[in-house]
């Protein structure tokens, strides 16, 4: 998980292996319903290029990179490792993609100090551990490829385990961190 990787766009449009149930706007501008998503990776995207680009139906693009892990500790990371399920599995037929744009001030902060809400006064971290292995996630970044997002979130579980995920995101909406969220899009799907 720690390791950069290649370009990943999330398509909302006619087509794509996630049926959309629902797009809720959580905090500023929503994004135009669709009743598919298709997730191409770098390779996909090249193959795909024209015929997603000049499809109909196609109503947006949100692009991010798997990237080093910012906020992670040594011993947090092992703990992330051990617990984390391979995103994929068959029985993960439900999924979530949250993109997440944080406010300026946010960035304004220093690495420390954003380090201090996320984990020391948020327990982002250790609070998501028990949702494990339940909900696979994903964390692709987006704000340095000037996209309208700072993060794409994505997770995946299976039906039996959508009130553990809701729980999961009822908990992270509550922490100081979320208070610098000003725009969040919770995109809900199936396969």
């Amino acid at each position: 998980m720690s390791t950069v990787s290649g370009m990943t766009t999330f398509v909302g449009g006619a087509s794509g292996d996630w049926r959309v149930l629902s797009i809720s706007p959580v905090k500023g501008e929503g994004l135009a319903l669709v009743p598919h998503l298709a997730i191409l990776d770098e390779t996909a995207i090249v193959r795909a290029t024209d015929s997603v680009t000049g499809a109909s139906g196609v109503r947006w693009f949100l692009r991010g990179v798997r990237s080093y892990l910012r906020y992670v500790e040594r011993a947090e990371k092992t703990r992330l490792d051990e617990a984390s399920p391979p995103i994929g599995r068959p029985e993960a037929t439900r999924a979530a993609l949250i993109p997440i744009r944080k406010s300026a001030a946010w960035w304004d902060l220093p690495q420390d100090e954003r380090r201090a809400i996320f984990e020391t006064r948020s327990h982002h971290i250790a609070d998501s551990m028990k949702y494990m292995p339940a909900v696979a996630r994903r964390l692709y970044h987006a704000r340095d490829l000037g996209e309208p997002f700072d993060f794409l979130t994505w997770f995946e579980f299976a039906p039996k385990d959508a009130d553990l995920f809701e729980d999961l995101v009822r908990m992270l909406r509550s922490t100081e961190e979320w208070t610098f969220v000003e725009r969040e899009v919770d995109i809900r799907v199936e396969r």
